[in-house]
């Protein structure tokens, strides 16, 4: 072959080669894209759940500190806590703004109280969890505990 001939194949085959990068970068793209949107649904629907859980919880207190006692009853019980730790114990603290949000939301006596803010209580205590322990507190809804059989003696 001549030198021209080699001159326009390496042109081809570095186009080609350029090619190939670009649709392997737009899959890496495609791939992580479809992580963080997936993780972002999750999330979301951890988030709904849990409050909804909350919010049925409080709705029966007739006081805030049985709000109080409802809402924290119900995230330990939403993430299988029987027992305490540091760490357990200050996010439960860390709830707690959550937790008088949505009484003061849903309380008959609304009226008296200032105007709740749920979601930017829910979002505070969200980044809080984040910056102290340096993952998505949702990520503790990944947890997998095994169903414990019941056995008959």
């Amino acid at each position: 072959m001549s030198v021209h001939a080699n001159s326009f194949l390496a042109s081809l085959q570095s186009a080609a080669q350029k090619a190939d990068r670009a649709e392997d970068e737009l899959q890496r793209e495609i791939v992580e894209r479809r992580k963080a949107i997936e993780q972002a649904r999750k999330f979301a629907y951890r988030r709904y759940n849990f409050m909804r859980t909350v919010a049925g919880a409080v709705a029966n207190a007739s006081s805030r500190d049985e709000a109080l006692e409802a809402a924290l009853t119900s995230l330990r019980s939403s993430l299988g806590w029987s027992g305490d730790s540091e760490a357990r114990l200050e996010t439960m603290t860390d709830f707690v703004p959550v937790a008088e949000a949505v009484f003061a939301s849903i309380s008959p006596e609304t009226t008296e109280l200032p105007e709740a803010d749920v979601l930017g209580a829910l979002e505070r205590f969200e980044t809080g969890y984040l910056e102290k322990r340096g993952a998505p507190f949702w990520s503790l809804f990944e947890n997998y505990f095994p169903e414990t059989p019941v056995v008959d003696f």
